[in-house]
């Protein structure tokens, strides 16, 4: 894990609200990724900054433990023209960890480095956290994706 500052940024895509609870989320956001996929929605975000895929969860209603917005779309100049059936989202940016998960995309190994995050002891901001799907994460059997967990200003170190 490093830590990280990462600045403001806007972002175009499809959200779902779901929660971790009973396996929801993998069920919601495995149907998220399929309409992404399915509805080429990634050729339709305006103003897009690059290809580079966003997953975004936030909206947190307290912990990992409650229901959160996934937003799973792309960075964009400008938020002026939002597509029907699209959410617009601006972050703040901030403090964050990086973790890396590298692997098969198909057996879950963001999945697993998410169980370990929720089993650390990170002081979690719960604003905004996302996974970034860029070009190391194109072969879904050998990918390498990168994690930003939104995380509190430590000042008294």
């Amino acid at each position: 894990m490093d830590k990280v500052t990462i600045k403001a940024f806007k972002l175009i895509g499809i959200s779902v609200r779901t929660t971790n609870e009973n396996g929801q989320s993998a069920k919601d956001i495995g149907e998220l990724w399929s309409k992404f996929i399915s509805e080429g929605i990634l050729s339709k975000i305006p103003n897009k900054v690059d290809n580079t895929i966003y997953s975004i969860y936030t909206e947190y209603e307290s912990d990992h433990t409650k229901p959160y917005t996934t937003v799973l779309g792309c960075k964009v100049k400008n938020i002026d023209n939002i597509p029907n059936g699209m959410v617009a989202k601006a972050f703040n940016g901030g403090n964050y960890a990086k973790f890396v998960s590298k692997g098969d995309l198909t057996k879950g190994v963001v999945y697993t480095e998410w169980t370990k995050i929720w089993n650390s002891n990170l002081n979690r901001e719960y604003s905004a956290d996302f996974e970034v799907y860029g070009e190391k994460a194109q072969n879904p059997n050998d990918a390498e994706v990168e994690i930003f967990v939104a995380i509190k200003n430590e000042t008294n170190e």
